[in-house]
């Protein structure tokens, strides 16, 4: 198993690592909108969605990936009348390209954040 971190995604505010490559595919945790000094975004939950596609896509091309090799996500959001602004958002960093997800609804999230977004992708 390989640890990866980026300086250009959020340090770990716990006892885990941004990602972990193992047998050709990368496991990322999942990233809520911090930027990669740590700040949240305050921002709706489209900024918000938007800074954790970020977070991924650095983690994820440090890893030697993309977003194109994206296999699954699992989607974490603090309230499911989210759903279609955070879709609006997945879908363009997505494009062709559609993974399988799963979407699930939770009480709380890390840092009251609005939604939290974790994948699996080749390499």
């Amino acid at each position: 198993m390989q640890t990866i971190f980026t300086p250009n995604a959020p340090e770990a505010i716990g006892p885990y690592s941004q990602a972990i490559v193992h047998n050709g595919l990368v496991y990322t945790s999942g990233q809520i909108a911090l930027n990669s000094q740590g700040i949240m975004n305050e921002g709706d939950i489209q900024a918000q969605t938007t800074q954790v596609f970020e977070n991924l896509r650095a983690i994820l091309e440090q890893a030697g990936s993309s977003l194109q090799k994206v296999i699954k996500t699992s989607v974490f959001l603090s309230d499911m009348e989210s759903f279609g602004a955070m879709n609006a958002i997945y879908a363009t960093y997505f494009g062709d390209h559609k993974p399988a997800r799963s979407t699930i609804a939770v009480k709380t999230l890390p840092k009251n954040a609005l939604v939290e977004i974790e994948c699996i992708a080749t390499i």
